[in-house]
């Protein structure tokens, strides 16, 4: 099925010379490699695709429990959209915690962003502020254990302050994560997911730009989310409705366990944003 409507989806596109550039970015303790079967789909469709590793994270060489803010978190991204032409645009595509990412981004380079697609992220207009923020776009993972059962926490200020890092226990991940991807992809993510710097995290919370609420959103729902889990996504939706919403089958890795279908979405929603 998935395969059949990214088929579908990548026909009406056969024919235009327009083929835009999607710039991926990553969730807390992940990196570009996540994306290797969409980056794979989508070049070899004729798309171009930029994987960001952000700061700590992938194969950046900085220890995450160094992080401290979310500037520096996010400085990889924002690096790359400076670097751009003045008359390029890209579409961003975030992944959970990678929301946070594309806000600040629309918030500094609204111009240069043709369209956003939060897939299963923390969609939040200024990020922390608020009580009810953290509600809807902190995961809650309180039903797999306590938070020193669930998470290997790094402190790398010392003991006697916040935490500096957080991943998910080795042997939770599948169930929390990839419970409906392939084995071999929760085994490579295994081998790959780092530390996430938290300390940073929790100090996004943006200004908003002048030209922000002219940028299109789309949000994916993923309905088997345990992470950002689906009332999360609805509350967020609510608070700040985007373009339009797409639901997908998927756990909360759809970019593993749903490919084709997320591939065909995000070509869809290109279509729908007028940028094919």
């Amino acid at each position: 099925m998935g395969e059949e409507f990214a088929e579908e989806m990548e026909m009406k596109v056969k024919t235009t010379l327009k083929k835009p550039h999607f710039v991926m970015i990553h969730g807390i303790s992940g990196g570009g490699w996540c994306w290797y079967k969409i980056r794979c789909l989508m070049e070899n469709s004729g798309y171009k695709v930029s994987c960001i590793d952000l700061k700590g994270s992938g194969i950046d060489q900085i220890d995450p429990n160094t992080v401290l803010s979310f500037k520096e978190y996010n400085n990889p991204l924002l690096q790359f959209l400076s670097s751009l032409n003045d008359n390029e645009k890209v579409i961003l595509v975030g992944h959970s915690a990678g929301g946070l990412s594309l806000t600040d981004a629309i918030h500094k380079f609204a111009k240069k962003i043709s369209l956003a697609v939060y897939v299963a992220a923390t969609m939040l207009k200024t990020g922390y502020v608020t009580k009810e923020d953290i509600k809807d776009g902190v995961p809650d993972l309180s039903n797999f254990g306590e938070i020193g059962d669930v998470y290997d926490i790094g402190f790398g200020m010392g003991l006697d302050h916040p935490p500096t890092s957080m991943l998910i226990k080795e042997e939770l991940q599948r169930k929390i994560i990839y419970q409906l991807s392939p084995q071999e992809d929760s085994t490579l993510a295994a081998m790959l997911l780092r530390p996430g710097p938290i300390q940073a995290l929790k100090s996004a919370y943006f200004e908003e730009g002048e030209d922000a609420d002219g940028v299109p959103r789309i949000y994916i729902k993923t309905t088997h989310d345990h992470v950002i889990k689906p009332q999360q996504q609805h509350a967020m939706i609510k608070k700040w409705p985007p373009t339009d919403v797409y639901v997908l089958e998927s756990d909360h890795s759809p970019f593993f366990s749903a490919p084709f279908t997320l591939f065909g979405l995000l070509v869809k929603a290109a279509i729908s944003a007028g940028c094919i």
